[in-house]
């Protein structure tokens, strides 16, 4: 592997191999931070974390990570600067790469991203956009590694708003590694066409499928993987809550799927997720909408609390997973040491 220097925007910018290198790269590290093996190999780095968006994973992922390489980290969050207010990201990044050996970013609008890859001369990495998240997909995708000891050939099933994100890079994520990749919603959700056909020409050369349905029980019939994400993104007015759910109730994630997927299936989650009124938005949606649409009248929404707490559910593990993987995407654009 040797990818030092380069930006991770879009997974669609590495190839296979490549993906694949970076998973072991983490699995390697994973295993030496539980041995307490010192690897601080950027000792004399920094990295800023720029945030638009407020997250707990990612940002503590970013931080740990840079930490455990030996960087200096600074976190500047969504009143930290003065990107697209005060200054352009052009000019953001030109000044940050000039004090800086690295850049996160994560925000909303994917040129935003771009443009920091193309000014700041030093890598920027894809902490969020509203239409890639790069970096939870090799998190995810090593989860996966750990609990099957392969990714070619897995049936990866996700649920709810396929046109997203998650969407959109589970999909490229699984084409890339020749997996099968079916997206359960409603077709207004699918991922957009374009996209869609660029995949497909991956997936043909991996050995890989994409497959699209309506239908959640014939989407989950045999699966290796069910995964969902929350149903309104970070951004959205609450008001389209109610249509959210109108949606895509059909594709909340119960143990009625669970038991449709084969024995060995995993549940999966990005993470956060409402699985109950412990948290104020589930609790507020639960008394919004639980007597039109009863399957939330207890905070569960794209899951329910029997699944994510049932011995199938690997979100916790996927969760620290998106430590090593980022530490891993770090280490390998900003040192040789692994060409």
């Amino acid at each position: 592997m040797n990818i030092k220097g380069r930006n991770l925007i879009t997974l669609l910018d590495f190839s296979s191999e490549e993906i694949q290198d970076l998973i072991n790269l983490a699995a390697k590290l994973k295993y030496e931070k539980n041995e307490g093996i010192n690897h601080k190999h950027l000792h004399d780095k920094n990295v800023v974390l720029l945030f638009q968006k407020d997250s707990t994973r990612t940002r503590c992922a970013f931080e740990v990570g840079a930490l455990d390489l030996g960087m200096g980290v600074t976190y500047l969050g969504p009143t930290g600067s003065q990107m697209g207010k005060k200054e352009s990201v052009k000019d953001t990044a030109r000044v940050l790469g000039r004090m800086y050996d690295g850049i996160e970013f994560r925000g909303y609008l994917q040129q935003d991203v771009e443009t920091l890859g193309e000014y700041a001369g030093v890598p920027v990495w894809n902490g969020l956009t509203d239409t890639y998240h790069p970096t939870q997909i090799l998190a995810d995708f090593l989860t996966i590694q750990e609990q099957f000891g392969y990714l070619k050939g897995i049936k990866f099933v996700y649920f709810g708003d396929a046109r997203n994100n998650m969407g959109n890079s589970l999909m490229i994520g699984c084409a890339k590694m020749g997996m099968h990749f079916y997206a359960a919603a409603p077709k207004e959700l699918w991922p957009d066409k374009a996209l869609i056909e660029k995949c497909e020409g991956i997936a043909k050369s991996t050995g890989g499928s994409l497959n699209f349905t309506t239908d959640p029980i014939l989407a989950s019939q045999n699966a290796d993987v069910l995964y969902t994400d929350v149903w309104v993104s970070m951004g959205e007015p609450k008001e389209v809550w109610k249509s959210r759910i109108e949606e895509l109730h059909p594709y909340q994630v119960n143990m009625r799927l669970m038991k449709n997927a084969k024995p060995t299936a995993i549940f999966m989650h990005c993470l956060p997720a409402f699985h109950g009124n412990n948290t104020e938005l589930g609790a507020q949606i639960a008394h919004d909408f639980g007597e039109e649409f009863p399957i939330v009248k207890m905070g569960e929404l794209e899951v329910t609390d029997e699944v994510i707490e049932s011995n199938q559910s690997v979100v916790f593990d996927e969760a620290e997973n998106r430590m090593h993987t980022i530490k891993a995407v770090m280490l390998a654009t900003l040192s040789d040491l692994y060409v």
